[in-house]
């Protein structure tokens, strides 16, 4: 992804989050640290039906409070999550929608459902009292491009808006992406990151597989059943190094490393290849060694395969130096936001740069000889956090790792 010839440094100036855990950076990441767990049971579908009822839900999310303006009532919960997530990051950052507009300011984002409940509403409509009575703009909201787009309308992102659909990897892909656009020159500022809402298709598609834990989610523990389905969105934005000096921005970390796979190899079953070639890759671009590495935030999701397969890529990669590298699973507290994920776990990264903690892996209680790592167990740890790896192992082998490193002057 890198053009060597290139010497531009992106960093991470701005944070926001909607989560399960929370709404804002500042209550997601003290929850994180607390352990909080996010997962309840679904009232989205009526959970009579299914024998796996837990969610990572988010619980009293208000669009109106964010935005106001009667003519967003349309948009969809996707592009709704998104926006606050973005006016967060905005806010957080200290740059204006004038700013966006002198830098050529996009947007690059994730999903791997899109607006699934408008689709589901459009299709309860058209079965129970028919398609004539749906309203004109319904059916224009459900494409995935209108989360993106939505996006673009509230910010005023004119040129550049971009939606990757890379599955359960696309945050990160998203945020890859914006990083290259800033590194070749072609803005200064990026938002970037991912979103997904719960949706009867994804939650039943997961049950289907037999995928859902009945209990918890639970990482790395040798008793665990499966994933636990979440939703949420998750905005990074991004700059040109010197364009964030010049203002005195507060720099979270910088990022360093991208690095991309796609092996292709089974649909729902991972390959220990691909993702060690993605690390490699993104230790490579960041100039790197896996003796770098301080904190490993992992894909994580509870199920027993690709955990299993995770561990094989760390130790392939880092050999008898995992031992000494803690490794963390944020999604035993949030559950699987699928295109929000590694976003989500981005900023989780760059907060664990921030203050030098690390979240833990909660519902840690039997240990697996196959995934034998350390990973933080249960309680967060203070830790010494310079360079960090955020990975992300998706459907399709759809492998994307990245390299953020705290910045210093």
């Amino acid at each position: 992804m890198r053009n060597n010839n290139v010497k531009r440094r992106v960093v991470v100036t701005g944070l926001g989050v909607v989560s399960s855990i929370g709404i804002g950076w500042q209550e997601f990441w003290k929850n994180l640290l607390a352990g909080k767990s996010g997962i309840s049971e679904v009232d989205y579908v009526d959970s009579s039906k299914y024998d796996r009822k837990l969610v990572g839900q988010v619980r009293d999310f208000d669009f109106k409070i964010f935005c106001p303006k009667n003519n967003f009532k349309h948009f969809g919960r996707a592009s709704q999550m998104l926006i606050v997530a973005g006016g967060l990051a905005l806010k957080d950052s200290m740059l204006a929608k004038a700013d966006l507009k002198e830098t050529n300011a996009g947007l690059c984002v994730g999903t791997t459902m899109g607006e699934g409940q408008v689709i589901e509403k459009c299709v309860e409509i058209d079965t129970t009292i028919g398609c004539d009575t749906l309203e004109k703009i319904l059916p224009l909201t459900y494409p995935a491009n209108s989360i993106s787009s939505n996006f673009a309308h509230v910010f005023d992102i004119k040129n550049n808006s971009h939606l990757f659909a890379n599955a359960c990897a696309a945050g990160n892909f998203a945020v890859g992406r914006a990083t290259d656009m800033i590194r070749t020159g072609f803005t200064n500022c990026m938002f970037a990151g991912g979103v997904d809402p719960l949706s009867r298709i994804a939650f039943t598609g997961f049950h289907r597989l037999v995928a859902i834990d009945s209990q918890k989610c639970r990482p790395f523990d040798k008793n665990r059943q499966g994933m636990i389905p979440g939703e949420g969105a998750g905005i990074l934005v991004l700059e040109e190094l010197e364009h964030a000096r010049k203002r005195g921005a507060l720099i979270y970390a910088e990022i360093l490393g991208c690095g991309a796979a796609s092996d292709a190899f089974h649909l729902t079953q991972p390959q220990a290849k691909g993702g060690i070639k993605a690390i490699r890759k993104a230790l490579n671009d960041a100039g790197l060694s896996p003796e770098d590495v301080d904190y490993i935030n992992a894909h994580g999701t509870g199920t027993p395969e690709n955990d299993k397969t995770e561990c094989e890529v760390f130790k392939a990669v880092f050999g008898e130096r995992l031992k000494n590298i803690p490794v963390s699973s944020i999604k035993s507290m949030l559950g699987h936001t699928m295109g929000a994920a590694s976003a989500l776990e981005s900023i989780a990264c760059c907060l664990a740069i921030k203050d030098q903690k690390i979240p833990p892996t909660i519902n840690y209680e039997t240990p697996d000889p196959e995934c034998d790592i350390d990973c933080v167990p249960n309680t967060f740890r203070k830790h010494r956090v310079r360079v960090v790896l955020n990975n992300s192992l998706a459907f399709g082998g759809n492998n994307f790792s990245l390299v953020l490193k705290k910045w210093k002057e």
